[in-house]
């Protein structure tokens, strides 16, 4: 199947995760995805291939050698985010772009414009794949799992090409923070994987930020506004000053690169209380240490002015820093490097302002940088994927597992 034939199949079933969600997964529909995928694995000769109750998706080719012992792994989760409608995706082919504005929705003046958007100036002549500016795209991260299946249909296809054994897995609500919460490594057996689950497909990724979520609730007095004076406490108003506490130029549009931010991601609230929901991150574990501290200063400085018990406030770590453990297995990065030389790609390392399964899984015992798909803007209506580093992606992972 062709490989942009196989990413739109696959961006039709809409799998948005749900933080608010108790089930497991989190949307039913990712687990039409993984049976969609179990059966293609199937004709492609993983004959193992299934989908277990947490909607894992595992499977396994054999190859040159022992899973176990010289086996390689390839990761890609089936959800797409929340923060924009992943449903009903109509996605456009631009061909041979050429660094012209492209209008998503023209009557809305939704429009791709490299003024705003340098990296399209990157993908010039390269054929990409847009929205129509009402939805987000999913190339985050079913361009990921399209690469790999491309990769096992080529070993299908042509069987008398030597190839290591390959491990599989495909993941649900990553973008939630529960990829690997029930990940079973001895059901994926190999010692070693590749998350491919990023943008350009000339970056190698193993260093993310150290996160953390910040839960606080404000308790308020709600008075007759009649009969105020000297008794209420607006909580929303507190929250506001709380919030006005932590350095603005932590926020994340004052950041970029290895700069850490804090996100306020949620504000619910009535003059007897009001909740607010942050992110918390960071590259260096000093300095997202130090970012926790704010908020418990914050909570003290609340406290002291209008009563203790005024804030209640909840910080819990998510994932960590992978690279410390990524250091120690440096020849997966050097092959990375090597194989993309091989492609006439220009070889670079970027830090994640972000998390991947893969870091979670490397905490686990499984080293798991991340590998890029070609696609950019994830999250909204501008993400675009350019099918030519798509391609390239199914070839990198080609070049890591075949055997000359």
């Amino acid at each position: 199947m062709d490989i942009t034939a196989r990413f739109l199949n696959y961006i039709a079933i809409d799998t948005t995760s749900y933080e608010k969600s108790t089930s497991i997964p989190s949307n039913p529909n990712e687990l039409m995805l993984g049976e969609m995928l179990v059966k293609e694995l199937k004709s492609l000769g993983l004959s193992d291939a299934r989908l277990d109750d947490k909607g894992i998706v595992y499977a396994h080719l054999d190859g040159e050698g022992k899973m176990e012992e010289d086996g390689l792994g390839f990761i890609a989760h089936l959800d797409t985010s929340s923060d924009m409608k992943g449903a009903k995706i109509k996605a456009r082919l631009i061909k041979n772009y050429q660094d012209e504005v492209i209008f998503l929705d023209k009557e809305e003046k939704i429009k791709l414009d490299p003024l705003n958007f340098p990296n399209l100036l990157k993908v010039k002549g390269d054929d990409l794949l847009v929205t129509d500016g009402t939805t987000l795209l999913g190339a985050d991260d079913k361009a990921g799992i399209a690469a790999i299946m491309d990769m096992l249909e080529y070993y299908h296809d042509n069987p008398a090409i030597k190839h290591r054994p390959i491990a599989i897995a495909f993941t649900p609500d990553e973008e939630i923070g529960r990829g690997v919460d029930h990940f079973d490594l001895d059901k994926f057996k190999a010692k070693k994987a590749y998350t491919v689950d990023g943008g350009a497909v000339d970056t190698i990724e193993y260093e993310n930020f150290n996160a953390a979520e910040a839960k606080v609730v404000v308790h308020g007095s709600s008075i007759h506004p009649g009969d105020a004076k000297g008794k209420m406490i607006n909580s929303q108003l507190v929250a506001m000053e709380y919030n006005s506490l932590l350095p603005y130029v932590k926020r994340p549009e004052y950041t970029e690169g290895y700069e850490g931010f804090n996100h306020l991601l949620e504000i619910r609230g009535t003059c007897e209380e009001t909740s607010l929901t942050y992110i918390i991150r960071n590259h260096d574990l000093h300095k997202f240490n130090e970012q926790k501290k704010e908020f418990i200063s914050a909570k003290e400085f609340i406290d002291q002015k209008y009563g203790q018990g005024t804030i209640d406030l909840e910080i819990s770590d998510t994932y960590y820093n992978m690279k410390e453990l990524i250091l120690r297995h440096p020849e997966m990065i050097k092959e990375v490097k090597e194989k993309m030389a091989l492609l006439g790609l220009d070889a670079k390392e970027s830090p994640i302002r972000g998390g991947t399964d893969g870091a979670m899984l490397t905490y686990k015992g499984l080293p798991c940088p991340n590998l890029g798909a070609g696609g950019f803007n994830f999250h909204g209506k501008f993400e675009y994927l350019s099918i030519n580093q798509l391609k390239k992606a199914s070839e990198l992972l080609k070049l890591l597992t075949k055997i000359d």
